[in-house]
């Protein structure tokens, strides 16, 4: 069973995610596995919001 905003929060966690992420390849350079990373993180936000989690 999902949690209560459990989609949210990972909808924020991705979004959080890309804003430090940007701000670490523009301070110190580029790194694929960061990037590589944050693209797994929202195609697992956008499973969970296309399978229904909850958005309270």
């Amino acid at each position: 069973m999902e949690k209560p905003g459990s989609a949210k929060a990972m909808v924020v966690s991705t979004v959080a995610g890309l804003v430090v992420i940007t701000a670490y390849t523009a301070a110190v350079g580029s790194n694929g596995w960061l990037w590589f990373g944050w693209v797994v993180l929202g195609l697992a936000a956008v499973g969970v919001v296309l399978t229904g989690g909850s958005w309270r």
